[in-house]
């Protein structure tokens, strides 16, 4: 079995070993064509990033009026998430 985890510090590390038949392979430090919506933060940080927010309705409201925003600028998005190797869809 072969398991991809991320370089997070509570991974056991290969010295220590794994159960017998469990190998591991370790993403690099920064991969975000592994996980395209990872790109997308910082579009979506913009209205939140440097914001006290009375209460969480607030945040939800920024951000929901930010996805509606998003909505309207898809070469924005395409920017973001499309990688020269992801397959494109047929129209």
């Amino acid at each position: 079995m072969l398991v991809v985890q991320d370089g997070a510090g509570f991974h056991v590390p290969p010295d220590v070993g794994h159960p017998e038949g469990i190998q591991t392979v370790t993403l690099p430090p920064y991969s975000p064509e592994l996980q395209p919506a990872e790109r997308l933060w910082e579009l979506t940080d913009v209205p939140i990033a440097n914001r006290a927010f009375k209460s969480i309705k607030e945040v939800e409201a920024a951000l929901s009026d930010r996805c509606v925003w998003l909505e309207g600028q898809p070469d924005l998005v395409t920017r973001h998430t499309l990688f020269h190797w992801w397959p494109l869809l047929a129209n």
